[in-house]
């Protein structure tokens, strides 16, 4: 089957090399393709198009699928998430300030970086422990290692559960509620409950909590604050568009 070339006029910046990059880019846009069609698609010569591709995949803006075809690289992704997560943080301040008014409680927004999770914004309340923005923890143990874990796929999720202080059903029941609690752990003194910011296509991306002293909230804050948790998460997420 023939592949059908561009048809809209590429956008040109007057440097050569990267408008060349632009070009062969433009043709994988739509799909992993193999060099004879970067090259008959962008009407560079064969060497050129060869030796930017291969400097194209060196940066990660490249890759190979399972044919060994030329494809967008998962640096591409990256960065779309990174912009995404931007937009994510700024939207989160005001929701975080007005939720952590209502309940009285440290509201924080927090992300997964691989086997960690980083708080990236947050709302503290006079008189309890502050968490810097760019905290981080494993995610072996916590309410929103919970979340941030619990809608996983399988191989991923049985993974991450080696060394874990929660098991597959305690997960299983955040998935069911749409919230994670926890008391004590990483902050001993401390209970807090999770939920799930979620994109549209409705994949995880970020975790909402609420902590305060077990002394306050007690020891089942998802009775108290599960459903502000839950609607914050939710207005964040709307509000970011993320």
């Amino acid at each position: 089957m023939a592949h059908s070339t561009m048809t809209s006029p590429p956008l040109m910046s007057g440097v050569g090399v990267l408008d060349k990059a632009s070009l062969l880019l433009g043709v994988l846009e739509g799909g992993p393709a193999t060099l004879a069609r970067l090259v008959s698609d962008t009407g560079l010569k064969r060497p050129t198009a060869h030796r930017l591709v291969l400097a194209l995949e060196r940066l990660g803006l490249v890759a190979r699928d399972g044919h060994g075809h030329f494809a967008l690289g998962p640096r591409l992704g990256d960065m779309v998430v990174e912009a995404r997560q931007d937009r994510l943080k700024a939207q989160a301040g005001p929701v975080l300030a007005q939720v952590s008014a209502r309940t009285g409680a440290s509201a924080r927004l927090h992300r997964r970086r691989g086997r960690m999770r980083i708080c990236v914004a947050s709302s503290e309340v006079l008189g309890g422990e502050p968490m810097p923005v760019g905290t981080a923890f494993p995610m072996k143990s916590g309410a929103v290692a919970q979340v941030l874990l619990a809608w996983e796929e399988p191989e991923a999720l049985y993974e991450a559960l080696r060394g874990a202080r929660f098991t597959a059903a305690m997960l299983s029941g955040v998935r069911r509620r749409g919230w994670a609690q926890s008391v004590g752990g990483w902050e001993p003194d401390t209970a807090t409950v999770s939920a799930p910011v979620r994109s549209p296509d409705g994949r995880v991306i970020a975790a909402l909590s609420l902590s305060g002293p077990i002394s306050r909230v007690g020891r089942n804050p998802g009775q108290q604050f599960g459903c502000a948790a839950i609607d914050a998460a939710v207005r964040i997420a709307e509000l970011s568009g993320c």
